[in-house]
Parts: C-alpha cells; sequence; structure tokens
C-alpha cells in the first residue's frame, strides 16, 4: 500500500512539474516580414512628417523673404505654396520610393 502511494504522489509531482514547465512562456523571436514592413513603413512616415515640416518653415521663410523684399502679396503667397507643394511632393516621393 505504501508503494502505491508513493508512487501516485511521485506521478503527482511529475505532473505539477511537467504543468509549471508549459505555464513557463518561452522568449522567441517575433519579428516576422509583415513587423518589418510595418516598421519600414512607420519609419517612411517619419521621414515623410520631417520633410513636410521642413517644408512649412521654409515656406514661412520664403514668404517673408518676400515680404521684406517688397513683393506683392499675392506673389509672396503664390512662393509659399510652391515651397510647400514641393516639399509635400518630396514626401510621397519617399512614401513610394519603397517597394
Amino acid at each position: 500500500m505504501r508503494h502505491i502511494n508513493g508512487l501516485k504522489s511521485g506521478a503527482l509531482a511529475l505532473a505539477i512539474a511537467a504543468a509549471g514547465l508549459l505555464i513557463v512562456p518561452v522568449s522567441s523571436d517575433a519579428q516576422t516580414g509583415g513587423m518589418e514592413r510595418r516598421d519600414d513603413r512607420r519609419d517612411d512616415r517619419g521621414e515623410t512628417r520631417d520633410v513636410r515640416q521642413d517644408g512649412r518653415e521654409e515656406g514661412r521663410d520664403a514668404k517673408q523673404e518676400c515680404k521684406d523684399a517688397g513683393g506683392a502679396r499675392i506673389e509672396c503667397r503664390g512662393e509659399k505654396h510652391e515651397t510647400k507643394s514641393e516639399a509635400r511632393q518630396e514626401g510621397r516621393d519617399i512614401k513610394t520610393d519603397d517597394p
């Protein structure tokens, strides 16, 4: 009888230990192709945002220089618009450059 109880308690201890091993998470590399592409797109969006922001600042500077030089209001607005449009196009080119 003692032998059977010892065997049962040993089997129970082994089962509990095995269950504990199954519960512990296994560390692994979770990077997949999709995650890498998403990271690339995120980087591209950040770069594009920076380009557009720089374009806004350059547009403001161009308009102010035009006004300081005595240019007409409409000409200065057009210069600012052109500068910002070029920055937006450059941002689009960055996003669509990588296939």
